[in-house]
């Protein structure tokens, strides 16, 4: 699982890095629900990439979300794909 864990997280960066103008500062977080086949990834990126990558209606980060989870089901694990800012991420661990 968590070969399977780690490739999903490199297609996710690999898809994300040409949009955005910032790769460098891109962060991949991961974690396990407690269900133990669930796997929720949060790509946090700079305010202004977050919304390159959200796209025109959402349509980019609905078939990254869409490939994700994909790759998951194949193998029985149910992934959840969140696209966050800084701030959000930062305002969100706060609470």
């Amino acid at each position: 699982m968590q070969q399977l864990i780690e490739s999903i997280g490199k297609y996710l960066l690999a898809a994300v890095s040409p949009l955005i103008r910032h790769p460098e500062n891109a962060e991949m977080r991961v974690a396990k629900g407690t269900e133990g086949n669930m796997v929720r990834f949060r790509l946090v990126l700079e305010q202004a990439d977050v919304a390159r990558v959200i796209g025109r209606n959402g349509m980019t980060a609905s078939a990254i979300r869409s490939l994700a989870k994909a790759a998951g089901e194949k193998h029985g694990i149910k992934v959840v794909v969140h696209i966050l800012s800084r701030e959000e991420a930062e305002a969100d661990a706060a609470v």
